[in-house]
């Protein structure tokens, strides 16, 4: 299935994040149109040696640790845990991994260990040598000149993440180069450099033609591929939120800035669909511990990750 067409402005990591294989673990995930959990616990734990250290814990401290948790994720304390409780947990857990993987790319990045990553620095860590392009130079080959593109993009957010315009990114900053869309500063960088990849026509708006990009109808179909149909309906129903047929600065972001908040809220009527054993549309701790197994093999515990990161299990969150 042709994947629909996605925002580019958080640059050449997501870009080479998301071409790498995603198909394949697509087909991996759900072999056959059907969910492997063993799937989920290798890919998500991080490896053999994450998953060999959570089958250690004896079946008492992840009967523990797993209770601890349950407790957390019940914020009002009522001994269930409901869609939004649980949404609210996943969505937690996704920015808590989200900058822990920040930091530690950070010390990676730091070459000198000086406390701050330089675009040098950055350059040498992600391409073995300082790439400089003229910014007002194109180039020749289509492909070089779409990374050149791409690579100015990446040096302008790290400008922007600057905030304090010395040689190098602290942490803080780095983080913000990272995942600006955790960032309130940096929200009308990502608003402006999604017009000027997407608003052909600088009215301001991205309209569905800008939305689709280049795509245009094979003249002997009869009607549109499927995925252009998928595309169309995200964006009159999930993005348009006026429905004046084209999207707004605000509602642009909802669309290039990754949302987990729906997957979140997804993975969440899934575990209660799955284990609410009374049907209350909730689930307590019994009902939890019944189906422990698809528990720890959910984005509730990141695939049971959370078993072994005090952060989680510890008693003081």
């Amino acid at each position: 299935m042709r994947l629909g067409p996605k925002p580019a402005v958080l640059g050449l990591q997501i870009l080479c994040a998301s071409a790498a294989g995603a198909g394949d673990a697509e087909e991996l995930h759900y072999a056959q149109g059907e969910h492997r959990t063993d799937y989920d616990r290798e890919a998500l734990l991080g490896g053999q040696e994450e998953v060999d250290e959570y089958v250690k814990l004896t079946p008492e401290e992840q009967h523990k640790r797993l209770k601890s948790i349950i407790k957390k994720i019940d914020l009002d304390s009522d001994g269930f845990l409901t869609e939004s409780e649980l949404s609210s947990w996943i969505q937690m857990s996704f920015k808590h991994y989200a900058m822990q993987e920040a930091k530690q790319q950070f010390v990676e990045y730091d070459k000198n260990s000086d406390g701050s990553v330089s675009w040098d620095e950055y350059n040498i860590q992600m391409y073995d040598r300082v790439i400089d392009f003229d910014e007002n130079t194109a180039l020749d080959d289509a492909e070089e000149e779409s990374f050149r593109q791409l690579h100015l993009k990446d040096k302008k957010r790290f400008e922007k993440a600057n905030q304090y315009l010395d040689p190098g990114l602290n942490l803080e900053e780095f983080i913000a180069f990272e995942h600006p869309e955790e960032v309130d500063y940096m929200t009308e960088f990502v608003i402006q450099e999604a017009l000027e990849e997407h608003d052909k026509n600088g009215d301001g708006f991205v309209s569905l033609e800008e939305f689709l990009g280049d795509y245009r109808r094979d003249p002997t179909a009869n009607e549109d591929p499927e995925w252009i149909l998928v595309e169309k309906d995200r964006f009159l129903n999930d993005y348009d939120k006026d429905a004046d047929g084209r999207l707004d600065p605000q509602e642009l972001l909802s669309w290039v800035v990754p949302n987990n908040q729906g997957i979140a809220q997804e993975e969440a009527l899934h575990l209660i669909d799955e284990m609410d054993l009374n049907s209350d549309r909730k689930l307590s701790e019994a009902e939890i511990l019944e189906n422990q197994d698809l528990f720890l093999t959910s984005e509730a515990t990141d695939y049971g990750r959370q078993l072994h990161d005090e952060y989680f299990y510890h008693d003081e969150l």
